[in-house]
């Protein structure tokens, strides 16, 4: 089966801006120095940055897919499960107590443990029998947690290096990133993503609603469980290295859909190039704008969300009309 055009559009831009990435450097384009700087600062430099951006990206995309076809709900995002919050909050704890600073791999291992945490909590929340609703219920409550949770560490910092380390952890940023945090996020980003491929089908005919799409063979407690857990092993890792980067599993689907059509499984592949391109670009937006790192990723991702979060409300009141 030959990919569709959009994909493979999807595809081709995510590769070029992986390629411009590696390209672009914090002086400027080309690579200076020798050939053992020039292969240091791709090998330490530009390629993590890049590798990390591209996952990092396409999972919040997938993640977004699956989660609005299975939630059946056009707003719903990664952050609404809550593991984005539980990630954030394990990696301002690794932080506020001191781990981070000696043990360089201890903030993206406790922002895993608090997305772990987070998942395993949802699902306690839920109980056995559970559907999109209660799932919705129970990451806003576990989010809300993590957020009061992350305010209190804040507030009881008393280092102003810590707490500016914190801040702008939770900004979100692809930079200063090593070869080891691509060895950590890259295994658990990819077992999700499989995870949230393999519900296409399932996706397909939950369209017609649940009874008919268990008539049709779907097993909706296996879709649930992949829907949650893939979307907790892939934002969750992706959080934990690059920390909360917003509004790129929430854009990404809707812009994909006008043209691929609405049926969830054919989202999905152009959804995680999407994500990939979406990230790779803000990030480079990033580095030529503010080469000094004055701004960070997160910013840049909200800049671009905010405004298509407004239209797409707008959007959607002009398409239910007058109440």
């Amino acid at each position: 089966m030959k990919p569709s055009l959009p994909l493979t559009i999807a595809i081709g831009l995510s590769l070029v801006l992986f390629t411009a990435s590696l390209s672009l450097g914090p002086s400027g384009f080309g690579i200076p120095g020798s050939e053992d700087a020039a292969r240091l600062i791709l090998e330490e430099i530009r390629l993590p940055r890049a590798v990390l951006g591209f996952l990092v990206g396409g999972a919040l995309g997938l993640s977004g897919a699956v989660l609005q076809g299975y939630l059946r709900n056009p707003l719903a995002e990664p952050g609404i499960l809550g593991v984005t919050g539980g990630a954030a909050l394990g990696a301002v704890v690794a932080i506020h107590t001191g781990l981070a600073a000696a043990f360089a791999m201890a903030l993206p291992v406790g922002g895993l443990v608090g997305a772990a945490l987070a998942t395993a909590i949802i699902f306690l929340l839920a109980g056995g029998q559970f559907g999109p609703l209660t799932v919705i219920l129970a990451g806003v409550a576990v989010s809300a947690i993590a957020s009061a949770m992350t305010a209190l560490v804040l507030n009881l910092a008393d280092n102003p290096f810590a707490v500016s380390e914190m801040l702008y952890w939770l900004l979100g940023s692809l930079s200063d990133r090593s070869l080891l945090h691509v060895a950590l996020a890259a295994p658990l980003i990819a077992i999700g993503c499989a995870v949230l491929m393999s519900t296409g089908r399932a996706l397909d005919a939950l369209i017609l609603g649940e009874d008919a799409a268990e008539n049709l063979g779907a097993n909706l407690r296996v879709l649930r469980f992949s829907a949650i857990v893939g979307s907790a092993l892939s934002v969750g890792a992706a959080t934990a290295v690059a920390g909360a980067i917003g509004f790129v599993g929430l854009i990404i689907p809707h812009l994909v859909r006008p043209f691929v059509g609405y049926q969830p499984a054919r989202v999905l592949g152009p959804s995680f190039f999407g994500g990939a391109a979406l990230v790779l670009a803000a990030d480079l937006l990033l580095r030529l704008l503010s080469p000094a790192g004055d701004f960070r990723l997160g910013v840049v991702t909200s800049l671009i969300g905010a405004p298509f979060f407004l239209w797409l409300v707008l959007k959607t009141r002009r398409e239910l009309g007058p109440s």
